[in-house]
């Protein structure tokens, strides 16, 4: 295409585009006949991510970016190209198009740019179903990705993204919630609209509940995006269930446990989370007691964790199996020794007890000093 033809395909895009983009439009080409690569990458990527840029998008990368993609950022030409792409007629067309992006970034100099491409064509198998081709090219953008020093986050983000969306895809809760939680790392929530956030939090807290491998919510706890949840009364139910499962609290998941049955996957793991929730009553129990104080006997675990006295032994050899506590079972005398408990996040109320714990910790200090101080006078005399 000559520079007239050029020329030409600007003149009637900037016809076509909205009245406020058109100084935008006017710009390329001189941009263009300058050869300021650099300066007209960035006004594209400007023009591209106006929305009303969308009808042209498609158009202005096959016809006009393709002509000097090769001298511009190969990042940001996929970037470029993804937003192109949001205009294909259907998702078989959306991975053609993607699938000749990642051809023209395969180079040495580029694999960042070739990673966020096959990335790409993974997000676009997965909705196409393709969940065997989808794992592939993830493999391979991990594989290049394993060998960079650095790498822009913008990469790592849309890695992880993509991983997230393939685990729940296969409903490995705890890759996903792994998955995800990496994700919100690599990106500012504010860029996330409300619904996006809200869905996020929803499907995280539903990954944390029904997981077989996670018993410590503690990171998402601890995360903004949570508070998406508390937006709506039909969602705060959910986070509040996080937190009662996170402090053992029986009486309270009793309350909401009503709630389960809203959501199929929950109540289908209705069990499960029955046993979850005896595991985190068992903890808390011996978070409660200091570590001198931590034989407990069956029956005291009964009353505190509302489990049978025949299923004790079991639930703490789950939560040994788990690595959840540690320590020994004396089965004849009914006795569990604990030396160690894993570390969780505290709520106010488990604060106020390891306060309370550490207030009485003083005063029995206080109380053996002045004991050794009033046995010993003579000593210190002498």
């Amino acid at each position: 295409m000559n520079v007239d033809t050029i020329s030409d395909f600007l003149a009637d895009q900037r016809d076509e585009a909205p009245e406020e983009l058109q100084p935008l439009v006017l710009e390329f080409e001189t941009l263009w006949e300058r050869k300021l690569w650099h300066q007209l990458t960035n006004q594209l990527i400007e023009f591209f991510n106006n929305p009303g840029s969308a009808p042209q998008r498609l158009q202005f990368y096959k016809v006009f970016i393709l002509k000097f993609a090769d001298k511009i950022n190969q990042l940001k030409l996929v970037d470029l190209a993804l937003k192109a792409a949001t205009q294909c007629r259907d998702n078989q067309e959306r991975l053609s198009f993607m699938e000749a992006v990642v051809k023209k970034v395969d180079h040495k100099d580029s694999q960042d740019a070739l990673v966020f491409a096959t990335i790409a064509v993974a997000r676009v198998k997965l909705d196409l179903e393709d969940l065997d081709g989808a794992r592939k090219d993830l493999d391979r953008a991990e594989e290049v990705l394993d060998g960079f020093d650095s790498v822009e986050t913008i990469v790592h983000a849309a890695f992880y993204g993509a991983n997230a969306d393939y685990y729940q895809a296969k409903m490995d809760f705890g890759s996903y919630y792994r998955t995800a939680l990496l994700y919100l790392a690599c990106i500012d929530i504010k860029s996330l609209n409300p619904v996006e956030r809200r869905n996020r939090a929803y499907d995280l807290s539903i990954a944390a509940l029904v997981s077989t491998s996670i018993y410590n919510f503690g990171e998402l706890l601890l995360h903004p995006i949570l508070g998406a949840l508390e937006q709506k009364p039909e969602d705060k139910w959910l986070r509040d269930l996080l937190f009662v499962f996170n402090r053992g609290d029986l009486a309270a998941y009793d309350v909401l446990a009503g709630h389960i049955s809203s959501n199929a996957l929950l109540a289908k793991h209705s069990r499960q989370l029955r046993e979850k929730i005896y595991l985190a009553a068992l903890t808390e129990a011996v978070v409660r007691r200091p570590p001198h104080d931590r034989a407990m006997t069956f029956d005291t675990i009964a009353a505190e964790t509302k489990v049978r006295p025949d299923e004790i032994e079991h639930l703490i050899m789950k939560a040994l199996s788990l690595g959840l506590l540690r320590g020994t079972i004396d089965q004849v005398d009914e006795v569990a020794h604990i030396n160690w408990v894993q570390a969780k996040v505290l709520d106010m109320k488990q604060i106020g007890n390891m306060r309370q714990r550490l207030l009485d910790w003083d005063s029995s200090v206080n109380q053996l000093g002045n004991w050794i101080e009033g046995v010993g006078q003579d000593v210190w005399a002498a």
